[in-house]
């Protein structure tokens, strides 16, 4: 079993939390969100607890909650908070541990730290979720690099939304990358749909 699993994303609000909780409920992981930025609309743990059916135990406590959607080092500014960035270790768990960055890779957590040198400090395997949509591949193949320059391990890309089997093959053969699957857009979001959907396009034996 791969102990930690970081998913990481191209950009924000293209489906990272849905694929986090489908990937934590179906290897029965815990899930952690270092940062959670903007509380409106509730948190993303939150999400991942109503969508993966995972236990309360099984949802671990961010490090930082913070009040602004935006990025983290900003929010943190207007929250009056500072974030340290090298005391965000992962905590401890049994079982796998599935950490969700937010943002994209390059995003910064405070003024001098963006997420992918803390994924390089951790050295756990990222999954880089990609939306299928135009520009997915400009957006993959410059997150890719961005870690690789860094040393960080990539397991594999998951793509989210409707087949276009060409971007998602460029990614793959330009980026050097294995194409884990692909999560369509549902209809209907639940726990029951997404666990199915996820069981349909992914192999877990890619996760463990």
């Amino acid at each position: 079993m791969i102990p930690r699993i970081v998913v990481t994303g191209t950009d924000t609000d293209i489906g990272k939390t849905v694929f986090a909780a489908a990937l934590a409920g179906a290897l029965g992981a815990a899930y952690w969100k270092p940062v959670q930025a903007g509380l409106d609309d509730g948190s993303d743990a939150a999400r991942v607890a109503a969508l993966s059916g995972l236990p309360a135990s099984h949802i671990l406590p961010e490090a930082y909650r913070l009040v602004t959607p935006c990025s983290p080092h900003r929010a943190a500014r207007i929250d009056g908070v500072t974030i340290d960035a090298d005391a965000l270790d992962p905590p401890p768990h049994d079982g796998t541990l599935v950490i969700e960055g937010a943002g994209g890779v390059l995003v910064p957590v405070n003024d001098t730290t963006l997420y992918a040198d803390i994924f390089a400090r951790w050295g756990d395997p990222v999954v880089l979720v990609a939306r299928t949509a135009l520009g997915t591949i400009n957006h993959s193949l410059l997150s890719i690099e961005a870690l690789r320059a860094r040393g960080v391990p990539i397991l594999g890309v998951a793509f989210i939304g409707e087949p276009v089997e060409d971007s998602e093959a460029t990614i793959a053969r330009i980026g050097g990358v294995r194409r884990l699957g692909r999560l369509p857009l549902l209809p209907t979001l639940d726990r029951a749909t997404l666990a199915a959907a996820f069981a349909a396009h992914f192999s877990l034996e890619d996760f463990r």
